[in-house]
């Protein structure tokens, strides 16, 4: 039941520990043993300092990689002999890039009927199926199909973005390396006295900048849910990345998180955010909590002179006329209101639902929000370094 790959085919070449690496660990996860895209990096390095010569160092390097809980070394013990079995009886795993048929023993019994289980594998052995790619690409999955490993690979994949933000100028002078706005007289006095009072080299002031602040709202209705997980794991990593940054929680209520996600440890700081949230997957009502935001915080300083991100897909079930009078009051005060709407990059998508309708004329941009690549995108968006026309809001 071994499957060749076509022989037109210009596969591209992988690296030998890099594909042992991924169809070992394929095999594990087909047998229920959960590992995420980190667990097998680590095992592809653990294998180019072992090699794959003798069997005891690749389990070793696999059983320290590969296993995270005890109750599942057993059956990673024998997981590892029936593949590293395989690769002895002339069927090399390594080198075939295409699916290839494991022949897995789940008889207790196997060591006593060795030479009846080589005559009928077909009847005491189960049949697993090793897939590998050669490398898996979460940049433009939609959030809504990730896994549950995929979420917590995401962790690693965030703090690589660039969580800067647009600059504001500040009532503070720093030095100048060159010419200044305006002489900065104690630094001229104090290098004058090197030469004996003479203001031979002049020193400079200039005016300084400091980060605006950055304040996320993010839906967390049962219409965003399949978004929101990964949309929190995006506000926590901005929120450990940067100073000066605010995130909320909105459905029908509005949660201030910041100081729960302050933790660096992501899975730490969600199992603190989480019980915070009475109404995750609840309705949604985006007027009212923004009219609360811009009361309690927003107009008072919060959002004043900010980069203000509201991450929904717009469905609301309250007054559209209440969002839309609370989006235009909010963005009087902003330096920029983005909204972040997993659903636009459906094909077909248009604005039609009420909440997004009201708000859309009071945005400066209006993006995606779906995939990883998106966040990058968005993250792009607070730095002010995307100049992307595209990412606006459609004219009214």
């Amino acid at each position: 039941m071994s499957a060749s790959p076509p022989s037109e085919v210009d596969w591209p070449a992988v690296p030998v520990a890099e594909r042992a690496a991924v169809g070992f660990s394929r095999l594990l996860r087909s047998a229920g043993i959960s590992l995420s895209l980190s667990s097998t990096i680590s095992f592809v390095e653990a294998l180019n300092v072992v090699g794959l010569s003798q069997p005891s160092p690749v389990y070793w390097a696999g059983r320290s990689t590969l296993i995270q809980r005890p109750e599942d070394i057993e059956l990673y013990n024998r997981l590892f002999d029936a593949w590293w079995r395989q690769r002895q009886s002339g069927i090399d795993i390594v080198s075939v890039p295409q699916p290839v048929t494991v022949m897995l023993d789940t008889d207790d019994d196997k060591a006593d009927d060795a030479d009846d289980s080589q005559t009928e594998e077909d009847d005491d052995g189960e049949i697993q199926q090793v897939r590998f790619s050669r490398t898996e690409v979460l940049t433009n999955k939609d959030f809504a199909e990730y896994t549950p490993d995929e979420l917590n690979e995401l962790n690693r994949l965030l703090p690589q973005l660039r969580f800067a933000t647009f600059r504001r100028r500040s009532r503070r002078m720093r030095p100048a390396k060159g010419r200044g706005d305006r002489p900065d007289l104690r630094r001229t006095v104090r290098k004058a006295i090197r030469h004996h009072g003479e203001p031979i080299a002049r020193a400079y002031q200039c005016q300084s900048t400091k980060p605006r602040r950055l304040v996320l709202v993010l839906d967390v209705s049962g219409s965003m849910e399949p978004y929101a997980r990964a949309l929190i794991r995006f506000a926590h990593a901005a929120t450990v990345a940067r100073a000066k940054v605010e995130v909320f929680a909105l459905g029908t209520r509005l949660t201030r998180l910041t100081r729960f996600l302050s933790n660096r440890d992501p899975d730490a700081a969600l199992q603190r955010a989480f019980p915070e949230v009475k109404d995750w997957a609840g309705g949604t009502r985006l007027g009212d909590g923004i009219e609360e935001f811009n009361q309690e915080w927003g107009i008072r300083g919060m959002a004043r002179g900010a980069v203000v991100v509201v991450m929904s897909d717009g469905w609301d079930r309250g007054d559209p006329a209440v969002l839309g009078q609370q989006m235009e009051r909010l963005h009087r005060v902003t330096h920029r209101l983005v909204w972040v709407n997993p659903l636009k990059a459906t094909p077909g998508y248009a604005p039609l639902a009420a909440g997004m309708a009201a708000s859309l004329p009071h945005l400066d941009q209006f993006v995606e929000g779906h995939s990883f690549a998106s966040l990058t995108h968005l993250a792009a968006i607070i730095a002010g370094t995307d100049h992307n026309r595209n990412s606006h809001p459609p004219s009214p």
